[in-house]
């Protein structure tokens, strides 16, 4: 006798999977500073290091997308527990640089596993406006995830409690997931309605190959800023992990009420006003100090919102044979751009101290400056899209295929 889909606890291990990644985002942002002096490492390799979380994410996340009709979800959370559980024992203990790129990369590794295959299961295990909802409530997880993170580790940290004992509690969510997983059966793959080559002929779309571009931009444009918020804002005078709270938790928020905004502006609509908010948002952060950055926060949190849900949104819309292995890839690439990235914004900022110290600056003047001026580095992320998103909003529609 076939066992019975129990399709909530499948969602609610899907949530904690979720978690889990979200934790591995804002607790490894939060004690980037503490792991840097504890194990002499300066910006540049602190940047490969989170260049792994990174890398590993699109890898994953692309293959499981590959072969997630014919393994099914299971195995793609078996594979990502494993690596769940190995990253953050390997981080707990690592003994240097080289132990932490590797303990990085395959947390990154299960985070993409995630994605790959509870996206598709709880399309498969509910339909219609109850798989919008739950879809919906899932997402919620990972800004949500990010903003429960960030005030952990804000408060172990003040709490002066080893940068170890907050990479534990990554494995509490690992550990509930694995649970709720656990002997539970899976919905079968749906069969899909085109091949992996007819995705691939849709992806050469001049539309698509313009999206995948602008992806690159977006996913740093969100990621830069946030995963350096320690480093960069530590010396601004408010504290780095409630300004990620903040921004996060407003994420969540606006995702959650995004429809009516869509409606009244389309989507290209909404990506171009992301844009123009997401420069102000970065111009704010580094030309303030204090209490303003929270106010700055505010306005970035408004850019970033809506750049990843509403690239895959516009492109299923009007890629729609490029299907679930073309939204996949484009997130993966989201992914990828934010890897290649991280050391050289770490390279900025290492650079940048260089500069401050030449102009006389010492101590917690020459950080601030350095991280201002790496946030200055990155106004051109989303300063290209303004002009990008324009062109969309003007003449995207000619290359739809919808």
């Amino acid at each position: 006798m076939n066992q019975k889909i129990n399709a909530n606890r499948l969602f609610w291990a899907s949530c904690f999977a979720l978690i889990t990644t979200a934790f591995s985002f804002s607790i490894r942002a939060g004690i980037l500073t503490q792991l840097g002096a504890e194990m002499s490492l300066d910006p540049v390799q602190l940047g490969y290091i989170n260049q792994m979380w990174f890398l590993g994410f699109p890898i994953s996340m692309i293959l499981g997308g590959i072969f997630y009709s014919n393994i099914g979800p299971r195995l793609i959370m078996q594979v990502a527990f494993v690596a769940h559980a190995v990253g953050i024992l390997m981080t707990i203990y690592a003994t240097g640089y080289e132990t932490l790129l590797v303990s990085t990369l395959l947390i990154g590794l299960g985070n993409g596993c995630t994605e790959a295959a509870c996206n598709p299961m709880i399309a498969d295990s509910y339909s219609g406006i109850e798989f919008s909802k739950r879809m919906n409530r899932f997402h919620m997880w990972f800004p949500g995830g990010i903003v429960l993170g960030s005030l952990i580790s804000k408060f172990m940290t003040d709490a002066a409690m080893p940068w170890q004992a907050q990479i534990w509690v990554i494995l509490l969510p690992t550990i509930v997931y694995a649970v709720l997983f656990w002997g539970q059966a899976f919905p079968k793959p749906r069969l899909a309605e085109s091949s992996a080559l007819d995705n691939f002929k849709a992806m050469l779309n001049p539309l698509y190959l313009f999206m995948a571009c602008c992806m690159a931009l977006t996913a740093i444009s969100e990621f830069g800023p946030q995963q350096w918020v320690g480093p960069i804002l530590a010396k601004a005078g408010a504290s780095p992990m409630l300004i990620l709270a903040l921004v996060t938790g407003l994420m969540a928020v606006g995702r959650y009420f995004a429809g009516s905004l869509i409606e009244r502006l389309n989507t290209a609509g909404v990506l171009l006003g992301s844009a123009i908010f997401g420069v102000a948002g970065i111009y704010m952060l580094s030309t303030m100090s204090g209490s303003m950055l929270y106010v700055a926060a505010v306005f970035y949190a408004l850019g970033i919102c809506y750049f990843w849900p509403n690239m895959l949104g516009y492109v299923s819309e009007n890629v729609p044979k490029s299907g679930a292995l073309g939204l996949s890839i484009l997130g993966g690439i989201g992914m990828f751009s934010s890897s290649i990235f991280q050391p050289i914004i770490g390279g900025w900022i290492k650079d940048n101290k260089v500069v401050a110290n030449a102009a006389g600056l010492v101590g917690d003047a020459a950080d601030l400056a350095a991280g201002q001026e790496t946030l200055t580095n990155m106004l051109v992320f989303p300063g290209i899209l303004i002009v990008a998103f324009m062109l969309l909003y003007l003449f995207g529609k000619r290359y739809s295929t919808a």
